[in-house]
């Protein structure tokens, strides 16, 4: 049965209309705002590269509960978004800069997220004032919490350096014994001073004995 040719217009039309809108649906509106524009998510790789991590890094934190990816595809995929990479960079800053283990780095993440959720709740206009007053002693305790944790870590990097700083007297102790004179030996290599460090200045007079040395003819 052949179908009018109105008809076959008006379907050939509708499909050329819902063609166009799918296609500007996947075009970005260059004259949204950035608050409107859907945030861009990174695939597990892209995120790891960004953070500077292995992929294997960032799985380990999500089993860890440390990080927990913005969203999964229907397929299962992390994706991550730039609020993720700026945990993992934090996380990373933890471990280098104040030399925390990652059981120390979930502490300082969970205090910090109950802080984060206690200002939320502080600020939100159905709270009420007794309950502002118990979050603001939450946070206090929460606040002091956290510096215990950093201060006992500050301990034991404060006990690591003593330990250097003794081992290091010792061998001064020892190469000031084994000098043929009190104020330290003489070498090529510089000149120790009583306490048996090295200076510039008695390098440079050592340097210049054995260059007189050197230069007097053998008789």
């Amino acid at each position: 049965m052949a179908v009018p040719e109105s008809t076959a217009v008006r379907d050939s039309t509708a499909v050329r209309a819902s063609a166009a809108v799918r296609a500007s649906a996947a075009v970005p509106d260059s004259a949204a705002t950035p608050s409107e524009r859907p945030e861009l998510l990174l695939p597990i790789g892209r995120a790891a590269s960004r953070c500077g991590v292995s992929e294997r890094a960032l799985r380990y934190y999500q089993e860890l509960g440390l990080i927990t990816p913005t969203s999964r595809t229907p397929g299962g995929l992390r994706r991550y978004s730039q609020a993720d990479l700026d945990r993992v960079a934090h996380i990373r800053e933890l471990q280098t800069l104040l030399g925390l283990n990652l059981d120390e780095v979930r502490v300082v993440l969970a205090n910090k997220d109950r802080v984060a959720a206690v200002r939320e709740e502080y600020h939100a206009e159905a709270t009420d004032a007794q309950r502002r007053r118990e979050l603001l002693f939450e946070g206090l305790s929460l606040r002091t919490e956290l510096r215990a944790t950093v201060e006992a870590k500050r301990d034991a990097l404060q006990r690591f350096l003593d330990d250097l700083d003794a081992e290091s007297g010792r061998l001064v102790a020892l190469i000031e014994e084994s000098s043929p004179t009190s104020e330290g030996a003489l070498s090529s290599e510089g000149a120790l001073t009583s306490e048996g460090a090295l200076t510039p200045e008695r390098a440079l007079i050592t340097e210049g004995i054995g260059d007189q040395l050197a230069e007097q003819p053998v008789s």
